[in-house]
């Protein structure tokens, strides 16, 4: 028996905000229940754990912590402990990629746009995790 990935969790300090980011960022739809309440409202579910979903099976999901240390890369001072690889289909779609993100709040910490054999920039998301956007 050979378990499957279920869904990666990120740890975070504000578990509403990372959510969306990833979920603007990525297209994806909350699990029932975990959407967003109205403005103004309480949203007890977004101080704990939220569930992202997307159409091919793969969650993310969120974890409330305390206290998280903003990973260095590529400094090795704070270790990254995980980062998302993701591709689009073309150079085009690489630069439409980035101003989205970068739009969204992430940082780039790496253009590697123009290298011939793996096109790719690197960013890292408003709590410091990074994740890597390539052309596949």
């Amino acid at each position: 028996m050979i378990p499957r990935i279920r869904q990666i969790v990120f740890d975070t300090t504000d578990v509403r905000a990372l959510a969306e980011f990833y979920r603007k960022l990525f297209g994806l739809t909350y699990r029932p229940g975990d959407e967003a309440p109205p403005p103004g409202e309480p949203d007890p579910r977004g101080h704990d754990w939220l569930v992202l979903r997307s159409e091919d099976g793969v969650s993310l999901a969120f974890q409330q912590v305390d206290r998280l240390p903003r990973p260095t890369w590529p400094e090795p001072d704070v270790p990254q402990q995980l980062h998302l690889d993701t591709t689009v289909r073309d150079a085009a779609a690489l630069g439409a990629a980035r101003d989205h993100a970068l739009a969204l709040g992430a940082t780039q910490l790496l253009d590697r746009s123009e290298d011939p054999d793996e096109p790719l920039y690197v960013f890292a998301d408003p709590m410091g995790h990074p994740f890597c956007i390539f052309v596949g």
